[in-house]
């Protein structure tokens, strides 16, 4: 079996797979058919766009912000229950990394565009986690879990429906799989938990997922503007640092802490 570990550091998630979570999970969902579309940045650039208590998580020094495009699937609450219609959508997020005092490296969402009004609705009044309405298209509509999908491409395209209607399309080509992530690999996708400020309080949301079965990936075109809507500009017209693949995992959320 291949180490999956990342070099030591405080607090870092040196494993692939999730820990346990803390309590019983509050939601359940699968994400598939992702793209992980990423950039270096200044640290400086990264900080005032993160909730009070948190800071920049940096990886050779920089900062990363990603852009996220996936299937959401049978998302659902509690640890087996899914709502079918409601729980699927095509769903893309403009994210940052954050780590806090107690070691815990994170995620922070700059913006989440989603297909369903009602989980824009109620995941903004809940976690206050920034959701946007959009029209979006995935082409081919999936990909098949259970074949070799070197080769494939995918195209994803979201327009939002309000607030200046940013728009998004992105297009890859799916590459060989990841026998060993890289320690960078593991940096942007070993992700366990996000940041998110909820009436002035910063609170953590832990979550836990199996490895990611992980394949390079090529960008073949690119055209968006979320990432600048997001408060980074000029950082997605730029040949991106960072461009991975997976077919997708299942992933459960525990309750919230304050940080």
């Amino acid at each position: 079996m291949s180490d999956t570990r990342v070099p030591p550091g405080p607090g870092r998630p040196v494993e692939a797979q999730g820990p346990p979570l803390p309590g019983r999970p509050i939601m359940n969902q699968w994400w598939r058919d992702i793209a992980f579309v990423h950039w270096r940045v200044d640290p400086d650039r990264v900080a005032p766009l993160l909730p009070p208590g948190v800071r920049p998580d940096l990886h050779d020094g920089s900062a990363w912000v990603g852009l996220i495009p996936f299937r959401m699937v049978e998302a659902g609450f509690g640890r087996r229950s899914t709502a079918p219609w409601f729980g699927t959508f095509l769903e893309t997020n403009v994210r940052l990394y954050s780590t806090d005092d107690r070691g815990r490296h994170g995620v922070v969402f700059r913006s989440l565009e989603a297909e369903r009004l009602a989980v824009v609705a109620g995941a903004n009044l809940t976690f206050n986690v920034p959701y946007r309405w959009a029209g979006m298209r995935m082409d081919p509509a999936a990909l098949p879990h259970d074949a070799d999908v070197t080769g494939a491409r995918v195209r994803y395209d979201s327009v939002r429906r309000a607030r200046g209607r940013a728009r998004s399309r992105l297009e890859i080509e799916v590459g060989e799989p990841v026998a060993e992530p890289d320690p960078l690999d593991l940096f942007l996708t070993a992700r366990f938990g996000l940041h998110t400020s909820v009436l002035g309080r910063t609170l953590w949301v832990p979550n836990t997922h199996g490895p990611w079965p992980l394949r390079r990936a090529r960008v073949s075109a690119l055209d968006d503007e979320l990432v600048a809507a997001a408060g980074l500009p000029g950082v997605s017209g730029s040949a991106p640092d960072s461009v991975l693949f997976s077919t997708g995992v299942q992933t459960r959320f525990g309750l919230p802490e304050r940080l």
